[in-house]
């Protein structure tokens, strides 16, 4: 489908010439090309950060930089039709996500349990795979500014299930429509001019506005209490981290994690909007380093 579906601003197209410029690592899974990158001393427990909604894997950089100088290992990667990951021709599922990330850790030969962070809805991508009885538990679960608690959705995400009027509405205003979005992720302007030029530029390749349509609709992104409540019944620790100021997953759905989650530890960034890790890359890293050491035998000491 995305070979038909080329938004307005779609001027690129997603190849192995385009692929050359770019930095880290590419591997093929079942279902396309994940662009990722490990790095960090072989021997250091290993952080696997997982990507929202829109932002390919260079959103989490000054973060890894900060993980790694303390011993960590990272795995950042960006999620199908994101970045320089494949446009898949089909749903953006739950399926797909896990599917890639299952798959991913795979393919870089991880055995061992990681430490997973998630970020809005990779949150949700996060704790789906940690809850799962296939893979192995988490050494511990951090989620950023998460997303999955509003009641419904809303009115315009609705109208995505109508097909016509959802390709129409795509093709021509789904670049703005996604300027106007991360322009409320973060709150300064010079953080919304990086942030657009980190999700801008790969967006240009086909197929990247039906990936975040697609997405919109068939991924489960209200309404996870249940989600929450198996996540928080799950041995491994939980830490959650949210901005004061976030506009797109509210801090008002704090308590709600709190009462389903259980979090062993919560911190709320008093500066920040909806891109914790962006926004405040250094405070970000400071708060997970501080977690991943104190976890031992399963809980925070």
């Amino acid at each position: 489908m995305t070979r038909t579906y080329i938004a307005r601003g779609e001027d690129l197209v997603l190849d192995e010439s385009a692929r050359a410029a770019a930095r880290g690592s590419f591997v093929t899974l079942s279902d396309g090309v994940t662009h990722y990158e490990l790095a960090g001393p072989d021997t250091g427990p290993l952080v696997v950060l997982v990507p929202g909604i829109t932002i390919p894997l260079g959103y989490w950089d000054a973060v890894a930089v900060d993980l790694r100088a303390q011993g960590l290992r990272t795995l950042a990667y960006s999620a199908y039709g994101r970045g320089w990951s494949d446009r898949v021709e089909g749903r953006y599922g739950q399926a797909l996500f896990l599917r890639q990330l299952d798959e991913l850790l795979d393919a870089v030969e991880v055995r061992d349990p990681v430490h997973v962070v998630g970020t809005s809805m990779g949150g949700l991508i996060a704790m789906a795979y940690a809850t799962r009885d296939d893979v192995p538990k988490p050494l511990s679960l951090t989620l950023i500014g998460p997303a999955g608690l509003t009641a419904r959705r809303q009115a315009g995400t609705r109208l995505l299930a109508i097909d016509p009027p959802a390709r129409i509405l795509g093709k021509v205003f789904g670049h703005r429509a996604l300027s106007t979005h991360l322009a409320h992720n973060v709150r300064s302007n010079d953080d919304a001019e990086r942030l657009v030029r980190l999700v801008g530029e790969p967006c240009r390749f086909h197929g990247s506005i039906y990936a975040l349509l697609s997405t919109l609709r068939d991924y489960p992104l209200t309404a996870q209490q249940d989600l929450y409540r198996r996540a928080g019944r799950e041995p491994f620790p939980t830490m959650v981290v949210w901005g004061k100021h976030d506009q797109v997953t509210p801090i008002e759905h704090l308590d709600a994690v709190r009462e389903l989650l259980r979090p062993d530890r919560c911190h709320v960034i008093a500066e920040c909007g909806h891109m914790v890790p962006f926004e405040d890359p250094h405070g970000t890293a400071t708060l997970l380093t501080a977690f991943i050491q104190q976890t031992i035998g399963g809980r925070p000491t």
